[in-house]
C-alpha cells in the first residue's frame, strides 16, 4: 500500500510563523490580517491559497471565541447588564 506520495504546498508566511494556537487576541488578529493580505494579493498556489484559508478560520475562530469570553467578563463586572460604549468624551 506504498508508493502514495503526499504533494502538500508549503504553507503561506503567516501560517508557517505561528501554526500553534496564538497566545492572545492581538497575535491571532495580526495572523489573521496578514494571511487576508496574502489571500487577496493573489500570489499564493492553490495549495496554499487553501491552506491559508483553513489557518484563517481557525485564528478567525480563536479570536472570536476571545472577544465572547471578553464580553462574558464584561457582564459579570457590570452586573449582567452590558452598557453600551459611550466613546469619547470630546
Amino acid at each position: 500500500m506504498g508508493g502514495f506520495i503526499s504533494a502538500r504546498a508549503p504553507m503561506p508566511k503567516a501560517a508557517k510563523a505561528t501554526a500553534a494556537t496564538p497566545v492572545d487576541f492581538e497575535t491571532g488578529l495580526r495572523e489573521l490580517e496578514t494571511l487576508i493580505a496574502e489571500l487577496e494579493a493573489g500570489n499564493l498556489s492553490l495549495d496554499a491559497a487553501l491552506n491559508a484559508y483553513q489557518r484563517g478560520q481557525t485564528l478567525l475562530g480563536f479570536c472570536q471565541g476571545k472577544l465572547t469570553a471578553a464580553e462574558q467578563q464584561l457582564k459579570v463586572l457590570e452586573a449582567g447588564q452590558l452598557k453600551p460604549f459611550q466613546g469619547d468624551p470630546e
